[in-house]
């Protein structure tokens, strides 16, 4: 519907997420499908679809920029459809990029960690709370400015030889090479 009014989209940021817990120790085949059907379809046949919808109206270039976590790379022992979503949309991204750089289309991935959102809000406001922001040596969690600054960087024409980059915003809570 956006690009039949639009006529075209400059810039997607795909920032959809749900974490289902279903730790495979504790749930029954049923949950655990039903988790990973769920969580999958949230978070990553729905940006997979916008993303092929917006790059067929991205004809002289633009950005797509799709929030992952860092839970796909340390993995997530009691929301496995979650690291595994995310995971899976990096490489998404990254495979979108090479595609997609013939057009000018850069696509990136921002990896955060916990962010001061409603979804975080159980973990962050229950006993666990201080644990979670002691990950980081910055004693907190990321705020979504945090987040939205590195989205703005990455939408500006400057940023398009960083294509298929995925950024780490989690304040040093994982760290990879």
């Amino acid at each position: 519907e956006t690009i039949g009014t639009a006529k075209r989209i400059d810039i997607l940021v795909n920032n959809a997420g749900i974490a289902i817990p279903h730790p495979p120790l504790e749930v029954d085949y049923t949950a655990w499908c039903d988790a990973f059907q769920k969580t999958l379809q949230v978070n990553l046949t729905g940006p997979a679809n916008a993303t092929y919808c917006a790059a067929q109206s991205m004809i002289s270039g633009g950005r797509i920029i799709n929030i992952s976590s860092r839970g796909a790379f340390r993995g997530e022992p009691d929301y496995p459809a979650y690291g595994c979503s995310k995971a899976a949309l990096n490489s998404l991204s990254q495979s979108m990029a090479v595609a997609l750089a013939p057009k000018g289309v850069s696509v990136y991935a921002i990896a955060p960690g916990f962010v001061e959102t409603p979804m975080a809000a159980p973990f962050l406001d229950g006993e666990s709370g201080d644990a979670i922001r002691n990950q980081s040596p910055l004693g907190r969690v990321a705020t979504p400015e945090d987040v939205a600054y590195w989205v703005a960087c990455l939408s500006s024409p400057e940023a398009a030889f960083a294509t298929g980059t995925i950024i780490d915003v989690n304040g040093a809570s994982y760290l990879r090479s």
